[in-house]
């Protein structure tokens, strides 16, 4: 006799393994399907990646063949510009030798020399400075630290004029001397990021201020340089002061920009926020 349920539970298992089945098939088609998306993902990626770096390799390339171009060029851009001019390359503050190397390579070819390297000792030894004084005014220095800042312009002058304030405060006032104390035709100036508070602060600000004042009076170029890392960036100090300035002095364009802004050229040259433009205008170049 035909059993109904015993037909049911057939059909049901019959349904079941259809399905078993169906969904099977369909997972090991998925994986067929990702394996192979994933194969031209990866196949994609990797042709970019060297799509990528041989613009990079070509970019590079360029880059290096400008610059040997630059460096190249660059005897003939500032050749004779400084002609026998006695430079001073002076640091408020520790000196860096990076900077005096890229200033030293800014004048090769230029004509000039670089006379004289002094660092200012920060904050100043107003004992020190006292005795060198003997018994001019400056004598007074640890007792009325406002006298730094007339202190300062003679000082200033003197490194342009020469005088004998200089000679005799040289040893208390600069930690680091190499060559002479002057008379220099134009100054390079490298104002050293530090950080000071209270009384250290205010008597090394009077002193850099006064020897600013003084520099500026004399009418010679004065030019403050910093790296393109220094931080914070010193240019906004220079521009206050009436300095001309670069902002880049590790690169060709930046010791370029030097000798012109020595030779005379205004403004705040180089690649930073503060620059005004990388170079000076090119009348000045073709003269």
């Amino acid at each position: 006799m035909f059993d109904f349920r015993y037909h049911a539970v057939s059909l049901a298992a019959v349904l079941v393994a259809l399905a078993v089945g169906v969904l099977l098939g369909v997972a090991i088609g998925d994986a067929g399907l990702v394996s192979s998306a994933e194969k031209q993902v990866r196949s994609s990626l990797r042709d970019d990646v060297r799509g990528a770096q041989a613009k990079e390799q070509a970019a590079g390339d360029q880059l290096v063949a400008e610059q040997r171009y630059s460096r190249a060029a660059y005897p003939f851009v500032v050749g004779g510009r400084l002609q026998g001019a006695k430079v001073g390359l002076v640091f408020l503050g520790e000196p860096n030798e990076a900077i005096a190397a890229d200033v030293r390579s800014a004048l090769e070819g230029s004509g000039a020399d670089l006379s004289g390297t002094l660092a200012l000792r920060e904050p100043p030894d107003l004992a020190a400075l006292a005795e060198s004084g003997g018994s001019n005014r400056y004598a007074q220095l640890e007792a009325n630290a406002v006298l730094l800042t007339p202190f300062g312009k003679s000082i200033g002058r003197q490194l342009i004029l020469g005088g004998q304030l200089l000679r005799s405060e040289a040893n208390a006032l600069f930690t680091t001397r190499a060559g002479g104390l002057g008379p220099f035709d134009v100054v390079v100036v490298v104002r050293v990021p530090r950080v000071l508070t209270g009384e250290a602060a205010a008597n090394t600000n009077r002193l850099e201020d006064g020897i600013m004042a003084g520099l500026t009076k004399t009418r010679s170029a004065i030019v403050g340089v910093q790296s393109t890392t220094t931080r914070p960036s010193q240019v906004g100090w220079y521009r206050d002061r009436g300095l001309s300035s670069v902002d880049n002095i590790g690169t060709t364009a930046g010791q370029a920009a030097l000798v012109f802004a020595l030779a005379g050229a205004q403004g705040s040259f180089g690649s930073g926020p503060d620059a005004g433009s990388l170079l000076p205008g090119p009348e000045l170049a073709a003269k």
